[in-house]
This record gives C-alpha cells, sequence and structure tokens, in this order.
C-alpha cells in the first residue's frame, strides 16, 4: 500500500566520507521491500554512536551513509507481507534486521546476532525526510508523546532500559555516569522503582548536576568523587574507559558495573582487589526487541519525560557537537521540514 503523495528525492544530511561533517544532499526517497515500511519522518533523536561513526570508531559503515537510528514518523507505503496501517505512527531503532538462525537469536538473544543491519551505520537511517525500515523491528509508538519527545525513545531510552535490566533485582543504590539521554531517561525508571540514584557528571558540571537532582537523584557530584555510600551497580553511558574502574572501586562488595555504550576508551589496568569479592565489570549490546516492548509500556506509566532540544535538519552537525561537548541537557533530536 501506498501514499500517493510520496515525492521522488528527499533532503538528507549524509555521511561522504568518516572525518567529515554530514553534508545536505538531495536523494531519492527509498522504496519498501516486501517486509518493509517507508515512513515519513518526524523527528530522529541524535547519538553519541553517531559521532564514532563519523569519526571512524565503528568501522566500515555503509558510506556513503544517513545516520540516525531514533526515528518516529507515519507509514506512506509498505511491503507486500506487512500488516502496518497507512498513517500509523512507528518507531525505528537500532537494531534494523536479524537473521534469526544463528545461535544467538535461536536463545533468544538476537541483540548478539552474527548477521545484524543496523540503522543509521549499516542500512540508511533518519537523518532524512524519510526513511525505509524492516516492519518487524518498529514499534508502535505511545499517542501521549509527540514525535520529538518519543525520539529518544528509541535508542537512549532502550539502551538506558537494558543497562538498568542488567544491574539485577538487589539494587537499592545506583550509579549513573555521564549524566546525558540514556541516564535522565533511567534515572526516571529508577526513581519510580524506589531506587536511590547517585548521579556523576564530568567535574564542575552544575548543570547537569542541577538537572540529575531535578529528576530525583539523591546525591550529585563529579566523576573525580565518591558516593558517600558504597553503590549496588552502577552505570557508566560516558564513553571514558577509566569510569569503569572508577565505578568499580565505588561498588560494594557483590557489586556490578555495566557499560551502556557502543564505544569507549581502553579501560586502563588495575588491581585484583578492585575486582574481588564477586565484583562483575560487563556491557550491553544494542536491544532486543522484547527491550523495545517493555520500556514503551513502562515509560508512560513512570511516566518518562524526555528532556530534547530540536534543531532543524540542516543543523545536524551543530546537534551533534552539542551533545559531545555536553551542552545539550538531555537529548538533541532532528525536525525535518515537511514537503
Amino acid at each position: 500500500m501506498t501514499d500517493r503523495r510520496i515525492p521522488e528525492s528527499m533532503q538528507a544530511m549524509v555521511l561522504e566520507r568518516t572525518g567529515r561533517d554530514l553534508v545536505l544532499s538531495e536523494v531519492p526517497v527509498p522504496e519498501p521491500g516486501p517486509t518493509q515500511v517507508l515512513v515519513e519522518v518526524g523527528a530522529c533523536g541524535v547519538c553519541r554512536t553517531d559521532r564514532h561513526i563519523i569519526d571512524g570508531e565503528l568501522p566500515d559503515p555503509a558510506l556513503p551513509l544517513i545516520l540516525g537510528h531514533q526515528i518516529v514518523g507515519r507509514a506512506v507505503a509498505t511491503g507486500s507481507a506487512v500488516d502496518v496501517a497507512i498513517g500509523s505512527r512507528v518507531g525505528i531503532p537500532w537494531l534494523g534486521h536479524t537473521d534469526g538462525t544463528c545461535r544467538h537469536c535461536l536463545r533468544g538473544r538476537e541483540n548478539l546476532c552474527v548477521a545484524p543491519e543496523f540503522t543509521g551505520y549499516t542500512v540508511d537511517g533518519g537523518f532524512a525526510q524519510y526513511a525505509v525500515a524492516d516492519a518487524r523491528f518498529c514499534f508502535p509508538i505511545p499517542d501521549v508523546y509527540d514525535d520529538a519527545h518519543a525520539a529518544p525513545l528509541l535508542c537512549a531510552g532502550l539502551i538506558g532500559y537494558r543497562t538498568y535490566r542488567k544491574c539485577g533485582d538487589e539494587v537499592d543504590r545506583l550509579g549513573i555516569y555521564g549524566f546525558g539521554a540514556a541516564a535522565h531517561i533511567v534515572c526516571q525508571i529508577a526513581v519510580h522503582d524506589g531506587k536511590e540514584v547517585f548521579a556523576f557528571t564530568r567535574p564542575g558540571d552544575s548543570a547537569a548536576q542541577e538537572f540529575a537532582a531535578g529528576l530525583g537523584a539523591t546525591w550529585v557530584g563529579g566523576s573525580d568523587e565518591s558516593p558517600p555510600e558504597k553503590l549496588d551497580a552502577a552505570m557508566v553511558f560516558a564513553p571514558a574507559g577509566p569510569l569503569m574502574v572508577s565505578a568499580l572501586r565505588n561498588v560494594d562488595r557483590g557489586g556490578i558495573v555495566v557499560s551502556g555504550g557502543i564505544h569507549m576508551s581502553d579501560i586502563p589496568s588495575f588491581p585484583y582487589a578492585d575486582l574481588w569479592e564477586e565484583r562483575t565489570l560487563t556491557s550491553v549490546a544494542n536491544l532486543t526487541r522484547d527491550d523495545g516492548v517493555g520500556l514503551l509500556e513502562l515509560a508512560p506509566e513512570v511516566p518518562v519525560r524526555t528532556s530534547v532540544e530540536v534543531y532543524p535538519l540542516e543543523d545536524a552537525n551543530l546537534a551533534i557537537a552539542g551533545l559531545v561537548s555536553g551542552e545539550t541537557q538531555g537529548a538533541a533530536v532532528l525536525v525535518p521540514q515537511r514537503r
């Protein structure tokens, strides 16, 4: 099925070569395959992963590439095997496709698939007016969120949620290192669950610390500080390897430190005594469709309120720079001009 108003071409911010800024380009509107849906993009969140792709820290992007993997929009065309109504609102996340047959998929761990596709990395994403995606990996968006405020849930929210669940159920005191898009969402969930949240920001970043306190954090401070009490678990969202060691030293016996990033600088060596007494260092990778269903059901109940700074599509480079510098509180979101 197709909405006949679809144009032949669209504006997109394109990565032509790594190490270069994105370029505003006119490109063809993609056509959906049998299992795909074409979405008119209403908003697309900006993620630190986009910066890692631009800088070449994630290898072999599908150049030329349209980045963006936190997409919210309306279906305007579908393939023959798709049961998505034209006009319905959907979200497109980072995990865009899995083979469904590898040992990880068969064990219910599709986030570890050996032959995946990733939105805005191995296939084109949502820094554009239209995007195409495998309909099986899209999610319905709760009506309580507009497009811009829903977009951060599709990656910052999902990765934060998966990282939070990885911490386990026996957590009373939870540390969060790096208070950006993912942290500001998961902090609200943790507070809703009755956790004490200890927020660690860049040293001296009073704005981020006030932001965290306003979302219910029990204690706020710099990442160079120690909390007043030992933590049961800590999540690290900043891509700085030394923070994993700092967090490890701040968790109690049996504590767990979870990295929520796809890329991180090297973790420095540390004495075995810091790991002893059954402490754990681990990471999360990607997401599963179950994560998406779980978060999008939970978010309106909390309710999670996303803090967003909206940019026009053509200002994608500015949005990415603001996110990396820490000037953006919460999430940056691109909104393309409708045709």
